[in-house]
């Protein structure tokens, strides 16, 4: 059977239908996405553990200017790091109950052997590599909620800048717990899954970003880069000579 109703006018009741998202809401990540979906004015909305975050309007200090020096950190890895990717506020597929959107996330491409792949749709789908958060009001969910989420689905590693308390901790997931990497002597910390992403964690606090990306150049010079870049190479080139056998 079929409507009477114009089809502008069905539109307008079918959207009405469907109720928007608030926060706190408890919900299956389909029924989060149709509903994320009809709302095209919303920036960001998160599903953690069922429960929808919807974010307040950012300030710049406490959030965009730390993000901004993540990402500036990270970016310069990636361009250094072939077959290594980046990008900033992906929405990420994880499981039935959590749909975050990070900060930030570094990930190996699916032909080099990354652990996450691309909806045909265009999401992330799967856990990435590495993922950062700037938790400035968001603390208790980022260390809590969102950082059982993230070991669960498995990101090997996971970067949180608390800006109020001027910290940043970086997680490594370790035989399905989160242990927290710690700084050598120089006060920099070295990423197990990215050889050469060095951080100098207290000029990163202190916003000295010249000695940050000082710092990460050494790394992106250092043996264990470059071993890692052949290896990814190798893995890529790989998986597209398989490719190319006939089946």
């Amino acid at each position: 059977m079929t409507s009477s109703l114009p089809q502008t006018a069905s539109s307008q009741l079918k959207g009405l239908a469907l109720p928007p998202l608030e926060n706190g809401d408890r919900l299956t990540r389909p029924e989060f996405e149709r509903r994320y979906n009809a709302m095209p004015n919303v920036r960001k909305a998160e599903l953690i553990e069922g429960v929808v975050y919807m974010a307040s309007p950012l300030r710049f200090t406490p959030h965009a200017e730390p993000h901004g020096r993540l990402i500036t950190w990270l970016g310069v890895y990636q361009a250094a790091t072939p077959d290594v990717q980046m990008g900033i506020d992906p929405t990420m597929r994880l499981d039935i109950d959590n749909e975050p959107q990070p900060d930030g996330v570094l990930l190996i491409s699916q032909e080099s052997g990354g652990r996450s792949t691309l909806s045909d749709d265009g999401y992330l789908e799967g856990a990435t590599e590495l993922v950062v958060e700037v938790a400035a009001s968001s603390v208790a969910i980022d260390l809590g909620d969102k950082k059982r989420a993230y070991r669960r689905s498995g990101v090997q590693e996971y970067i949180v800048w608390q800006v109020y308390d001027q910290k940043i901790d970086w997680f490594q997931l370790q035989d399905g717990n989160y242990v927290s990497l710690v700084p050598n002597e120089q006060g920099v910390i070295h990423s197990h899954v990215f050889p050469g992403l060095w951080l100098n964690v207290e000029a990163m606090l202190q916003g000295d970003m010249r000695s940050v990306l000082a710092v990460l150049q050494t790394g992106i010079d250092s043996p264990e880069h470059q071993t890692f870049v052949q290896q990814l190479e190798d893995l890529r080139l790989k998986a597209m000579s398989a490719g190319d056998r006939p089946q």
